[in-house]
C-alpha cells in the first residue's frame, strides 16, 4: 500500500503437514464472538502452529515499541496482545529506505522447516520501498529455538520501477515452485519467481509478471494493492484490495478476488472480468449503509484449518471511532468453486 497496509493467513503449519485440531467455531457467528486485543490491527496475516493460532499485523507494539504486533489465540475468538516482534528496522532498511520508521504487511508461511516471514518498508506516497526476509524456527517465544534471523533484502523498488515493492505475498504453487505477489497503486500487482532455498528472488534482473491492475483514463491507475494467493479445486486465487484505506469511517476499501489455472494468470472473476482490467469478484464490501458499522474491509489473508477456510482482513470500526480492527470471516464455496465470506 502507499502507506500502512496482509494477516498472511497462511495455511502454513496445516498446510505442511503439522497436525492440529481444527477451530470449533460457529462459521455463521465467528465475527461477532471476537473478543480481547482487537484493535488497532492493520494488514493482517494468520497462521497456526501446533494448538495456536498467530496474527501479526503492520505497527508497533503499544508497550515495548516494537515492530509488526503479534496477537495468539487458541479458538479464534479470544485474542491476547503478545508484544512486537522487532526491536527495530534492520540497518539495511534504514539506509535502503531514508526516513522509514515501521515495518507494514508482514506475511507469514512455514516453508521447508522453518517460518519465512516477509515485510515491507516504506515511507508515505512513495514507490522507493523494499521488502525483507526474516526466518525463524518456531513462532513460540517460549521455545528454546525461538530466535529470529534477517535475511536481508528480497527485492527493492525505486523511482525509475513502475511498482512499489511492498505488501508481500509468499505462494508455492502445485509444481513446488515458489513465487512473491507484491504491489501496491503504480502499475499493479506483480510476481515473482523465488528461489526456494533463500526465499530470495530466483532471477535478480528478470522482469516480474503483471497478474492485476486497475487501469484508468488518461493513463493514470485506480488504487490496487494487498495481494494474497491461495489455491483451491484445481484453481488458483488472487485476492487484492480496491480503491482506499486508512481513513477510518471514510475507507472506500473493498475486495476482490479472481482465479486462473496458471500461477501467472489471467485471473478472472465470476462475470469473466479480468483483474488486468480492473475486474474480478466483490468477496468483502462495507456494511450497508443502514448499518454502517464496519467500513472499508481489506487487506485481506487466507488461512486453512482443518478443513476449513477464512479470510482475514482489518476493517474500521463506526463504532468507536473508526478503529482498525481485526475481523476474521468463514469460507463457504459455491458448487462451482467461488468462495463467499461469513462476516
Amino acid at each position: 500500500m502507499m502507506r500502512l497496509t496482509k494477516l498472511a493467513l497462511a495455511a502454513g503449519a496445516t498446510l505442511m503437514g503439522m497436525k492440529a485440531a481444527p477451530a470449533e467455531v460457529p462459521p455463521s457467528s465467528l465475527n461477532a464472538q471476537l473478543t480481547g486485543d482487537l484493535v488497532p490491527t492493520h494488514d493482517p496475516v494468520m497462521i497456526k502452529e501446533g494448538d495456536t493460532f498467530y496474527v501479526f499485523s503492520t505497527g508497533a507494539d503499544r508497550a515495548t515499541g516494537r515492530l509488526i504486533r503479534a496477537r495468539t489465540s487458541r479458538d479464534l475468538i479470544h485474542w491476547t496482545a503478545a508484544g512486537g516482534l522487532f526491536p527495530s528496522l534492520p540497518d539495511w532498511a534504514q539506509k535502503a529506505i531514508p526516513g522509514a520508521k515501521d515495518m507494514w504487511a508482514p506475511d507469514v508461511h512455514y516453508v521447508n522447516g522453518q517460518y519465512f516471514l516477509y515485510y515491507a518498508v516504506s515511507t508515505f506516497g512513495s514507490n522507493r520501498s523494499a521488502i525483507g526476509l526474516f526466518t525463524i524456527p518456531t513462532l513460540d517465544p517460549k521455545a528454546p529455538n525461538y530466535h529470529w534471523t534477517d535475511q536481508g533484502l528480497v527485492v527493492m523498488s525505486t523511482e525509475k520501477d513502475d511498482f512499489n515493492a511492498i505488501d508481500p505475498n509468499h505462494f508455492v504453487d502445485r509444481h513446488g515452485k515458489h513465487w512473491l505477489a507484491l504491489g501496491s497503486f503504480w502499475s499493479g500487482i506483480k510476481l515473482f519467481a523465488l528461489n526456494p532455498g533463500t526465499g530470495k528472488l530466483l532471477s535478480p534482473n528478470e522482469k516480474p509478471f503483471s497478474i492485476a491492475r486497475r487501469p484508468a483514463p488518461a493513463g493514470a491507475a485506480d488504487p490496487i494493492e494487498a495481494p494474497y494467493l491461495f489455491s483451491h479445486g484445481g484453481y488458483y486465487y488472487l485476492l487484492a484490495s480496491y480503491d482506499y484505506c486508512c481513513k477510518g469511517v471514510n475507507s472506500t476499501y473493498y475486495t476482490v478476488v479472481g482465479r486462473a489455472k496458471d500461477i501467472r494468470g489471467p485471473y478472472l472473476g465470476e462475470d469473466g472480468s479480468s483483474m488486468m482490467d480492473g475486474g474480478g469478484t466483490v468477496i468483502l464490501k462495507a456494511d450497508l449503509q443502514e448499518k454502517g458499522r464496519f467500513r472499508g474491509p481489506g487487506h485481506a489473508a487466507w488461512l486453512r484449518d482443518g478443513g476449513t477456510d477464512y479470510i482475514v482482513y482489518h476493517a474500521y470500526d463506526k463504532e468507536h471511532d473508526g478503529a482498525p480492527t481485526l475481523r476474521i470471516a468463514p469460507i463457504r464455496w459455491t458448487a462451482d468453486g467461488w468462495p463467499r465470506a461469513i462476516p
